[in-house]
């Protein structure tokens, strides 16, 4: 079995690196092996540059680089790495330290024990370190996830993760649209109508970024988000 690890990328050239050392050091559980894709979604820093490096110094390390022709946003860049993607599972990662990719393991036990076709690490649930950042954000999310749990139909606490790992047949099947970041409910509305899906949640850590560290997400990103639940949950069906 092989684990997807995607990763879009822009202007990420300071931190991209270290959440490369950090993939590549983690022992993935009953031998699963990893790939990493890699979609710069036409950075204006030294992204690329960086990543070559890191390819050039881990020949061992399966990395695939994608270099977009001009910035489509977050979304078109997985889009991208679902379609490069050869493995059995995928997982998004962020190319910031936000997320632990020591956790791969935590969202691969309901599928390893034979319960889940896709798995939601919630940055809102169980005892994992949690970085205390902005308020107003966090209820934010919560709205936007009771929102789309209110169509989905499911009872999800962070439909906004990251950290969604997912059959990867599933994901190549699902058409998605969204270029930006209304990528994550499109994904959860779509996936939430796929016959028989079985979808689960455990808590995940998150050190989150300020805006100073390089935090990229508005408040404009969350009315997008709004709209693309009522869009595809009611309008685009």
């Amino acid at each position: 079995m092989k684990l997807s690890i995607l990763i879009p990328a822009y202007n990420e050239g300071k931190t991209i690196h270290l959440i490369l050392d950090k993939i590549k050091d983690v022992s993935i559980r009953d031998g699963i092996s990893k790939e990493i894709i890699i979609v710069n979604d036409c950075s204006s820093d030294d992204t690329i540059k960086k990543v070559e490096e890191y390819m050039a110094s881990n020949p061992t390390l399966p990395i695939t680089l994608h270099n977009q022709q001009k910035n489509q946003g977050k979304g078109a860049a997985i889009h991208k790495a679902i379609e490069l993607a050869t493995g059995d599972y995928l997982i998004v990662q962020d190319a910031d330290l936000e997320y632990d990719p020591e956790e791969y393991n935590l969202l691969l036990k309901p599928v390893l024990n034979g319960f889940a076709d896709v798995v939601y690490g919630s940055r809102f649930m169980g005892g994992n370190p949690h970085r205390i950042l902005f308020f107003w954000h966090s209820l934010g999310n919560q709205f936007l996830t009771f929102l789309s749990n209110m169509f989905t139909n499911l009872n999800l606490t962070d439909m906004e993760t990251c950290y969604k790992l997912i059959r990867s047949d599933v994901a190549k099947s699902l058409k998605l649209k969204e270029s930006r970041f209304g990528f994550e409910p499109e994904l959860t509305a779509k996936l939430s109508r796929v016959p028989n899906i079985r979808i689960y949640e455990v808590g995940i850590s998150y050190y989150g970024r300020t805006y100073e560290e390089g935090k990229k997400i508005g408040w404009e990103d969350g009315f997008r988000a709004i709209y693309c639940i009522l869009k595809y949950n009611l309008w685009s069906k």
